[in-house]
């Protein structure tokens, strides 16, 4: 093991699981999508205020183009994936975050013309309010899933410091290997990202945590980070291959032994955990001015073909399958995302949003729940050590300030606890529909 990789112990941490893994994608070269003829452009793509059209029907825009935004600096804009005409703006289900909003459909004129940001070729030149401002200018969140604003997270408490970077390139949900191949693919942008959030908040400490099926990741970014310019403070973390690993607050108490408060955030105990393809994002946007109109998805499972693409923002997801080869005839559901945290859809027309890493195609089961039977099992498997059972039962009876009082927010939403429960009861599922209910009422 090299001088700057880390071995760290797991003692103190909750039981993880070994499911399957599926990798059937981890050798799969990215391949890029061929352009929509049209795409749909949800305004709100990100956890905070809502964005609102900058554009309407009838108007040419670019690729790149910003088409929403907001004055509230904790929104992030989006941009147009393709150039073209916008066609309408339109009411969207948004079937990941299970909710409905504006979104502008652009039809393509098949040329990409492009209107970018304008690239810098010295960051020593830029202060960090400069930085952060390029990174909220690009429409970048948070590409592990959490669409969490980057910017937000890159901005320096008041009085306060971020210690540590953890960039996290472990993947731990089945099938998902689009952070993989980012690693082995654009492994330079991902350490100058990096490098950009390093200027930005001057961290003591510098990890990349890779779970350890990935060894060919893992030697690469050692090599890249040994020659990045960080005076070997990058430190490489094999993380053990177990689920639901990849979870920052457990990263966080594995490499750090620090517990994230249960209601609170990283940033509360000096710790910033950005996901690989941020990092990438985030040299895009600064290094060369690509706003975020594109991103990597795993498309597996039930499909003739599963590969790794690089598809633009808002590209009909019925458009992947179809590059894939079609379903296969055993394939009757489509998930958004993985099998343990995403959600399905019936819908082909649905757009790819930001933060969506997989398109996983299988044979539903049929499973019918029944009553609690009270056996604990997801007591034992919760990882943020809450009673998911108990929360599944104030959120079937509407108690949702109960769920509060349960410390509901806690919860990461990693499925473990329906994956465990003989009654087939949808706890995840549950859980989210008290989140939902929660902030309604916020």
């Amino acid at each position: 093991m090299s001088s700057n990789t880390l071995k760290i112990s797991y003692r103190g941490i909750p039981q993880w699981f070994k499911i399957p893994d599926n990798k059937l994608t981890a050798a799969s070269a990215i391949k890029t999508l061929p352009l929509p003829d049209r795409v749909v452009i949800p305004l709100h793509q990100h956890v905070g205020p809502p964005t609102y059209p900058l554009v309407k029907p009838g108007d040419c825009v670019l690729t790149g183009q910003k088409i929403g935004d907001s004055d509230e600096f904790r929104a992030v804009p989006v941009h147009a994936s393709i150039s073209g005409k916008v066609a309408d703006i339109i009411a969207f289900n948004d079937a990941a975050r299970g909710k409905e909003q504006q979104a502008v459909v652009i039809d393509s004129d098949g040329l990409d013309k492009r209107m970018y940001l304008k690239p810098v070729n010295d960051i020593e030149s830029l202060s960090g309010e400069q930085i952060v401002s390029i990174i909220r200018e690009a429409g970048i969140v948070g590409m592990g899933g959490a669409i969490y604003p980057a910017h937000l997270k890159l901005t320096l408490p008041k009085g306060g410091k971020l210690d540590t970077v953890i960039l996290n390139g472990c993947e731990c949900e089945p099938y998902i290997t689009a952070d993989h191949r980012v690693m082995l693919e654009y492994a330079e942008k991902v350490i100058s990202g990096l490098k950009i959030i390093v200027k930005l908040i001057s961290p003591d400490n510098i990890f990349i945590a890779i779970e350890d099926n990935k060894p060919d990741a893992i030697e690469l970014m050692t090599d890249i980070a040994a020659k990045a310019g960080l005076d070997g403070r990058v430190k490489v973390v094999p993380i053990k291959l177990r689920y639901p690993g990849g979870a920052r607050e457990l990263l966080v108490k594995a490499i750090l032994n620090k517990e994230v408060p249960l209601e609170g955030r990283c940033r509360d105990i000096g710790v910033v955990v950005h996901n690989v393809s941020t990092a990438k994002a985030i040299h895009d946007a600064v290094i060369e001015g690509i706003p975020l109109i594109e991103e990597v998805i795993t498309v597996s499972g039930g499909v003739r073909n599963p590969q790794n693409l690089l598809a633009r923002i808002g590209t009909p997801l019925g458009n992947l399958i179809d590059y894939c080869g079609g379903k296969t005839d055993e394939s009757n559901q489509v998930i958004l995302g993985g099998p343990m945290m995403g959600s399905a859809t019936t819908d082909m027309e649905t757009p790819l949003t930001k933060g969506i890493r997989c398109l996983l195609l299988n044979k539903a089961q049929t499973r019918f729940e029944q009553d609690c039977i009270h056996c604990g099992r997801c007591l034992d498997a919760c990882t943020m050590h809450l009673n998911p059972s108990l929360l599944a039962k104030y959120s079937k009876a509407g108690r949702y300030d109960d769920c509060g009082e349960a410390f509901i927010d806690g919860c990461i939403e990693c499925g473990i606890c329906a994956y465990v429960c003989p009654a087939y009861i949808p706890i995840t599922q549950y859980i989210k529909t008290a989140k939902k209910q929660l902030s309604l009422l916020a």
